[in-house]
């Protein structure tokens, strides 16, 4: 496995990390506890270090799960949570009590007395950015948090909560048919020496190539049943692109998953994409992309293919793009 750093913050961590989300929440049901830990200790043995969950994911559920697992090599390994999605109250709460006491419940669940990086979910239109950023800073100090994150959060965001407390990782939804940190997002993180943390690395399950327009979704236990990009209408029309992919990856001999993810990593080399993977099957495939190297003709081959793919279809319902600042 190759390692990255996560911008100028020294924070190290394997080039491919694992999201583990789906593990118990998401896509799907859930998974028997005893193969969730099966999976995440399998991916540690094959040189994953950089494990990304959060309290909303279950919710709580997750976070016990990544505690569990990674109990008997917690100092081997970097876990990334997060804060301020959910609440008693309903809806997002950033509050500096409220991030206090998210914060030391993740401990309780994740069974550590630290964390390595702490994201703010999403960001909390009631609460100045400076607020978030202090109360993570202060965290820092009583040696309970690491690293400060931001997820889903836009430039004037960013740059604000890195003036109180350095970002050391943006979390921004980011793959090849999800581009819109490129127009201000990543050159800012490039100027603040901050990592990015890409999640729907593979289009949430599309770029696999193992969605076809006919696959349907369980409204009760998988999101994508309410993102517009996951109509039948829209996978239809969005089809070309993983046919794109597909030729491509048969021409090298590689998977097609390898192709969106080696994409990623050769976009910048701060970026650490975090695939989701709920599978001992998936894990090699994704970890073998950070070995793939797409040469320049290999992305202007895929840039001007793109050139005349156009997506369909907002990449997340109205709710959660609401919450998110582009």
């Amino acid at each position: 496995m190759k390692y990255r750093k996560l911008g100028n913050s020294g924070l190290e961590v394997s080039a491919i990390g694992m999201g583990c989300m789906n593990l118990s929440f998401g896509t799907g049901k859930a998974a028997d506890i005893n193969e969730g830990i099966k999976v995440i200790r399998s991916a540690f043995e094959k040189g994953i270090t950089f494990f990304d969950t959060a309290e909303a994911y279950g919710p709580f559920t997750n976070e016990e799960l990544v505690g569990k697992a990674l109990e008997p090599i917690r100092k081997d390994v970097i876990i990334a949570t997060k804060f301020g999605m959910i609440s008693e109250e309903g809806g997002l709460n950033s509050r500096p009590e409220h991030i206090r006491k998210v914060v030391e419940e993740s401990l309780k669940r994740l069974k550590t007395d630290y964390i390595d990086l702490l994201y703010q979910h999403r960001v909390d239109p009631n609460v100045p950015i400076e607020e978030v950023a202090g109360t993570v800073k202060d965290l820092i100090s009583e040696g309970k948090v690491k690293y400060f994150g931001l997820s889903e959060a836009g430039s004037e965001t960013i740059r604000k909560a890195h003036e109180v407390q350095l970002v050391s990782a943006v979390q921004n939804q980011y793959s090849i048919w999800t581009r819109e940190p490129e127009v201000s997002v990543l050159p800012l993180c490039e100027e603040l020496g901050i990592g990015f943390v890409p999640w729907g690395p593979l289009g949430t399950g599309f770029l696999t190539g193992k969605i076809s327009a006919d696959t349907k979704f369980d409204s009760a236990t998988d999101l994508r049943a309410t993102f517009p990009r996951f109509t039948q209408e829209a996978m239809r029309a969005n089809m070309p692109l993983v046919e794109m992919l597909n030729a491509i990856a048969k021409n090298k001999d590689v998977s097609t998953v390898q192709i969106a993810l080696a994409w990623l990593l050769a976009q910048k080399p701060f970026i650490v994409p975090i695939p989701g993977m709920d599978k001992i099957e998936y894990l090699e495939d994704n970890i073998k992309s950070a070995d793939l190297e797409l040469s320049t003709e290999d992305l202007q081959e895929i840039e001007e293919r793109l050139s005349v793919i156009h997506i369909q279809g907002e990449r997340l319902s109205k709710e959660l793009l609401s919450i998110s600042e582009e």
